[in-house]
């Protein structure tokens, strides 16, 4: 039977996926954003379909134009009306804006195609099965070892039932936080923006705890 990797290696592989996943779609990785689009395909499509429409950004400008019109009542280029300069009304006006860079240029951050957000989840069940029948490890089971059994119970109902519940709670906590693992702790990291790197700490420092108090206390 094959032995796991070590660690480096298993390191050099995350890094040259995050890195080639980044420089191919010019998004940051990450599988729980991806599952989330998965799951909401059809309003995915609709955006992907509105963006196509202005896929030119004169298309878009004159848009965001038009929209600015009806929301404040005036025509396209002309000023705004006086109640439509106070304070509370800016940050709708600027909403309707395109961003625009250094050199002037309007710019847009696009989502990345919904099919590249199904290849990466789809790549990531079909890796994992390859790598576990490779290894001599695929098994179909309802608990996660001996450990699992020993701490929780042997009834296979109960198993399914904590495993499932616990499922729905880091699902849970992945979107409260904004990301998971991999969008946090990968790529997020990679780039040291300080929410991932807090994030990060947070959940990988609550891991460690959490299972000191499991094997060493209880």
């Amino acid at each position: 039977m094959s032995t796991y990797w070590p660690w480096w290696a298993g390191a050099i592989g995350l890094a040259l996926v995050t890195i080639n996943y980044t420089l191919i779609t010019d998004r940051s990785f990450g599988v729980s954003s991806a599952w989330d689009r998965v799951l909401h395909w059809r309003a995915e499509r609709r955006i992907e379909r509105q963006e196509a429409q202005f896929a030119d950004d004169r298309a878009l400008e004159e848009a965001f134009a038009a929209a600015t019109a009806a929301e404040f009542g005036t025509s396209p280029g002309a000023p705004a009306r006086p109640d439509a300069m106070l304070g509370d009304t800016q940050p709708h006006a600027a909403a309707v804006e395109p961003t625009a860079d250094e050199t002037g240029t309007t710019t847009r951050v696009r989502s990345a195609p919904l099919v590249t957000q199904a290849a990466l989840l789809l790549s990531i069940f079909i890796g994992g099965y390859v790598a576990a029948v490779n290894a001599g490890r695929f098994q179909v089971r309802y608990d996660m070892g001996a450990g699992f059994r020993q701490l929780v119970t042997n009834d296979p109902y109960v198993m399914v039932g904590v495993l499932f519940v616990g499922g729905i709670l880091v699902g849970f906590g992945t979107r409260l936080a904004g990301g998971c693992s991999s969008g946090h702790g990968l790529s997020g990291c990679g780039r040291l923006r300080p929410v991932s790197l807090v994030a990060t700490a947070v959940f990988f420092g609550t891991a460690v705890a959490v299972s000191f108090l499991l094997w060493k206390v209880i």
